[in-house]
């Protein structure tokens, strides 16, 4: 039962949009998943300002209920506009989110966290991949400074990281740096972003099972880590981190890694919990003692976007 009190948010709108072009390119004669795709790229097309930026967040009844949305949501929508790029069953869905890409490129100076950079990242790396447009190698390049740099302050023997601790959606900094040494042919990107999953999966890995950073405490450099709150998305971001690492190398450690994190949704988890359920939904979250039943948009696509992004890659092996 959707809770029509919070309204939309085009944060889950790009996650929707990406869900269902990955589908609808898994399975095209499915109708259902095309029609989706066109009402959420329509959504983010009504969501996008003069200026490039997004609004976020709609009331129940269509009315957008603020000026503009944060950094979070701007690197989101960048991040599905440029698989739209890639990606889009339909060419004219290409050429909407390339133009809608293009614009937002002006509001590229909002991005002063590693997140939204790191998102924005992976759908310019997509766009880059079709396209070879200059404009976003160069985007591309101003942002991997960033993780550069972050790095470069935080990093030490003991804690090969962009930052004093491991937040929400960890994996993704490694991904984005991955994509962009592939993109800009970059060595000191690739070395700092093996290097760096390779510290996240020592830490979120325990007697062969995928252990996300708990979101009730995180880790804090120096500190003990926290096991839970478990969220789906950081199980996402592993998969899709490892599969670049995968794509980048030819490694198939990394490949095991990525099956490790997916396995995660069906159980191979530190309670032993199926998160992953009959229709598709996922619950929200691992507890300890508990699990949050709740099945949300986030933790729902989350777990169908690691999904089909192992299909894809089965798939495409299965072609060749």
């Amino acid at each position: 039962m959707p809770n029509r009190k919070t309204g939309y948010c085009s944060d889950d709108v790009t996650r929707a949009f990406m869900v269902t072009v990955a589908y609808a390119n898994l399975f095209p004669r499915d109708a259902q998943s095309r029609r989706l795709a066109s009402v959420y790229l329509a959504f983010l097309h009504h969501a996008q300002l003069e200026d490039g930026r997004f609004h976020n967040f709609m009331d129940y009844d269509r009315r957008w209920s603020d000026d503009t949305g944060g950094q979070d949501c701007y690197g989101r929508v960048l991040w599905a506009l440029g698989y739209g790029v890639a990606a889009a069953p339909e060419a004219k869905w290409r050429r909407v989110c390339g133009a809608m890409l293009d614009r937002a490129l002006g509001a590229m100076p909002v991005l002063a966290s590693l997140r939204p950079a790191a998102f924005a990242i992976i759908g310019l790396s997509h766009a880059y991949d079709a396209t070879e447009k200059n404009e976003y190698r160069d985007a591309i390049e101003r942002l991997a400074t960033s993780l550069r740099d972050a790095f470069a302050n935080e990093a030490a023997p003991d804690w090969q990281w962009f930052e004093e601790a491991m937040y929400y959606d960890n994996a993704r900094l490694c991904e984005a740096t991955l994509r962009a040494a592939r993109a800009l042919d970059r060595k000191d990107l690739r070395d700092i972003a093996l290097g760096t999953l390779d510290f996240y999966s020592g830490v979120t890995t325990e007697n062969g099972i995928h252990v996300p950073i708990g979101n009730a405490g995180w880790y804090r450099r120096g500190r003990h880590r926290a096991r839970y709150a478990q969220q789906p998305l950081e199980a996402a971001a592993m998969v899709d981190a490892q599969l670049a690492a995968f794509q980048l190398t030819g490694n198939d450690a990394h490949l095991a890694s990525a099956e490790l994190a997916l396995a995660w949704y069906y159980g191979k988890n530190s309670r032993g919990i199926v998160m992953a359920q009959e229709g598709g939904g996922c619950y929200d979250g691992l507890e300890e003692h508990a699990v949050n039943y709740n099945m949300g948009a986030e933790s729902t696509l989350a777990y169908l976007a690691a999904a089909y992004a192992m299909a894809e890659r089965a798939a495409n092996v299965a072609t060749r």
